[in-house]
């Protein structure tokens, strides 16, 4: 919904650029996350940030909820769905016209997010797991290493945005997908390299390539579909993707880390980059149609 209330305010030709801003949260939120945790590791004990201290940080949480709240009530239609309901072009039911009418959009859109969200999981989530478990790294040292990574992950958003207002949203992520495929094959030696340097290595490559996919993803979901169901297409395609990514991925990685050694993981991660990269090349180029054109 943000993306959309940005990419539908955005002047011609930088609907990428103002579509990206919604995707700091991201990088943001998890400084802010994995600061918080840091922070009560080093005065809190181990029991104690287990028995309760973890609470803390999401009932602090509660604060951003009820200021997002409050900006949530002061926004107004944007121009584009505003002609929507002038024309009384609305859909009773958006989700269901979407499985209806747009199916193949949402399997393709579902299939373009994919990679993003196993790419971003396992290099924060299950790398944090297995760092701790297989490699013998605290937590908080491992955290640190993966805020230091974050700064290059919130550093190549408006970059790989920039670049998809420049060259189109399909030549950017295709190679993106394509390079994150390639990491895949280079993830064992990395994570595995038993020091900091090829760690930290191995988190800044990552998540700066999840940086570069995630700064025009939802401005390409939004272009998938039209106005009348573009919020219930975009946030479908990225939830379904969530769901089949980011949902099961700690847990494919660990088993396949624990059964077949952290190559077959990389290549789980590749497998999920190369589908994105075929569901990127089945779509068409969006960058110069206006959305009250986009079908």
């Amino acid at each position: 919904g943000a993306v959309l209330l940005a990419t539908e305010n955005a002047p011609e030709g930088k609907r990428a650029w103002y579509g990206m801003f919604p995707q700091l949260g991201a990088p943001i939120g998890f400084l802010m996350a994995g600061g918080s945790f840091l922070l009560l590791g080093e005065f809190l004990s181990e029991a104690d940030f287990f028995a309760w201290g973890w609470r803390i940080p999401f009932i602090a949480s509660s604060v951003l909820v009820i200021f997002g709240l409050y900006i949530r009530l002061k926004i107004h239609e944007t121009p584009v769905f505003q002609a929507t309901i002038d024309k009384q072009e609305q859909v009773k039911v958006p989700m269901f016209t979407v499985f209806q009418q747009h199916g193949k959009m949402l399997f393709l859109g579902t299939c373009i997010a994919l990679a993003t969200f196993v790419l971003f999981y396992l290099v924060t989530v299950f790398s944090l797991t297995w760092g701790t478990t297989q490699l013998g790294y605290s937590r908080e040292h491992f955290l640190i290493l993966q805020l230091i990574a974050i700064l290059f992950f919130a550093l190549c958003i408006p970059i790989s945005a920039l670049l998809a207002d420049r060259f189109g949203r399909r030549l950017t992520l295709g190679l993106i997908s394509l390079a994150i495929a390639i990491f895949g094959l280079f993830m064992a030696p990395l994570l595995n390299g038993g020091n900091d340097t090829s760690v930290l290595l191995f988190l800044i490559i990552g998540l700066g390539l999840m940086g570069l996919t995630y700064g025009p993803l939802g401005t390409i979901l939004s272009e998938l579909f039209p106005t009348n169901v573009r919020y219930t297409g975009a946030s479908l395609t990225f939830n379904m993707a969530g769901i089949f990514g980011a949902s099961l991925a700690p847990y494919v990685a660990m088993w396949l880390g624990t059964h077949y050694g952290i190559s077959a993981v990389g290549y789980y991660l590749s497998i999920a980059a190369l589908i994105t990269l075929v569901a990127i090349l089945f779509t068409h180029e969006t960058k110069d149609q206006q959305l009250a054109q986009l079908n």
